[in-house]
């Protein structure tokens, strides 16, 4: 007997029984349907952890201190920022500097009408692009054309956050006036433009005097980039002016000589934190488990990701195991009425073995029932899963506030990926051919004089 045979006796007798095979199937649907939306919500449930962590922070992204004050743990310095650099999966290592001994303001406009807070921020100049700050317009500080050693002295490339044109107050106004901020419109609706255009307009930094005796420091800043504004990578990107680390440090040290600041542990101790960028969130773990071992603090949104990952994977558990007994029924069903269909079909099991049909055809044949109850159910439930998924979903907020154990972390209630879908369908079949197994070992050993004689 060939296959195509087997197929079309196998659906011509599930067929012939279509009340009892229906409701058979009905309960392969449900069963279905339960474990592959009950799994749907706990991975819809880790995609909003995912969506949660993302907005906190960047997820390859790790913070190195050394705050332990043990002179064991060797000094975060230059050094070693470049050992770290060099770990494996490490994109680029650096630290965000911000001066201690750099005070002084932003000027622009005619007489310096226009005055800012300048929140400075020293970073090697690749690691800008590295650590994936976007930009508005302009180039990254490491493409900036070099300045002549006549002008180096005077202009300082920078990068300047979005916003930093709001952060200028007008000196010759009081009261609101004096300000403007971003969404700001005029009683037209019309909105506000800030008072300086950071790419356009002349902008100097100059240091505060400590006293009469010192001197005040002035430098124009030459805008190569505006930063796009992502508050993940922190105010700066807003209104900071981030520059190269080197010239940080050589503005500091004028600074603190045109003053007369002395500090005899002045870039002694190395730096208090730096950043590393991981090439992949998959990774961070372990090169967070590698700086570890220099005896290094570290945090990470890995460590708060892989925590929610292990409450999702135990609700995932649950809510799986929840569906499971749903199918579990359902194979229990199939397999009933499996049983009921070889006590009906006794007398054509004796004819087929008479006539010399082999046993393992015969097992095969209701095996195949079996699986295509499992299959069919499946396919159904698979396709009631997603209806029921887009339902959710769709009526998310208003059912969580109904049913409160109905969880949504994110943007969705149920997601249910491809894999998911098919694992959902090779599971139902399995089950039928399974419960299928018991039933079919019967049929085959069934004499085939008793069964001719059965009525």
């Amino acid at each position: 007997m060939r296959i195509s045979d087997l197929l079309a006796l196998s659906f011509e007798n599930l067929r012939r029984r279509k009340g009892r095979t229906i409701l058979t199937i009905i309960g392969v649907v449900v069963g279905t349907c339960s474990i592959v939306v009950m799994v749907s919500l706990g991975i819809a449930m880790n995609v909003g952890f995912e969506e949660m962590i993302s907005q906190w922070g960047d997820l390859t992204q790790i913070q190195v201190y050394n705050w332990s004050g043990n002179t064991e743990v060797p000094k975060l310095d230059d050094e070693m920022v470049k050992t770290l650099d060099g770990l494996e999966h490490v994109k680029v290592a650096t630290p965000l500097y911000r001066p201690q001994y750099l005070n002084g303001q932003l000027y622009a406009g005619k007489n310096d009408r226009y005055q800012a807070y300048a929140e400075i921020v020293g970073i090697y100049p690749q690691a800008a692009r590295e650590l994936e700050y976007e930009l508005v317009s302009g180039k990254y500080l490491d493409e900036a054309p070099a300045l002549s050693s006549a002008s180096a002295s005077k202009k300082i490339p920078v990068l300047l956050g979005q916003y930093t044109g709001y952060s200028f107050n007008d000196t010759k106004k009081r009261g609101d006036s004096a300000y403007r901020w971003q969404g700001q419109t005029d009683a037209m609706g019309n909105p506000l433009d800030p008072f300086v255009d950071i790419e356009a307009d002349k902008i100097t930094f100059r240091t505060y005097k400590n006293d009469e005796n010192s001197d005040q420091l002035s430098y124009e800043l030459q805008v190569v980039g505006v930063m796009l504004e992502d508050y993940k990578k922190g105010y700066i990107t807003s209104q900071g002016v981030l520059m190269d680390l080197d010239l940080v440090k050589k503005l500091e040290k004028e600074y603190m000589k045109a003053n007369g600041i002395k500090d005899a542990n002045y870039g002694k101790n190395g730096y208090s934190e730096i950043y590393v960028k991981v090439d992949d969130v998959d990774n961070v773990e372990e090169v967070e488990e590698a700086i570890k071992e220099y005896g290094y603090e570290t945090y990470s949104m890995s460590s708060e990701r892989k925590n929610m990952q292990e409450q999702s994977q135990m609700i995932q558990l649950i809510l799986g195991g929840l569906g499971a007994v749903s199918l579990f029924v359902a194979a229990l069903s199939i397999a009933n009425t499996m049983t009921m269909a070889i006590y009906e079909r006794t007398r054509e099991i004796g004819v087929m073995k008479v006539l010399g049909c082999k046993l393992g055809k015969i097992r095969q044949m209701f095996l195949l029932e079996a699986g295509m109850i499992g299959f069919v159910g499946g396919l159904i439930g698979i396709a009631a899963s997603y209806l029921l998924s887009f339902v959710l979903n769709y009526f998310g907020p208003m059912l969580q506030g109904i049913v409160m154990m109905l969880p949504m972390y994110g943007s969705k209630m149920s997601v249910i990926p491809v894999w998911l879908a098919l694992l959902g369908l090779l599971f139902s079949t399995a089950i039928g051919v399974v419960s299928g197994i018991m039933p079919a070992g019967r049929a085959v050993k069934i004499s085939a004089l008793e069964a001719i004689r059965h009525e």
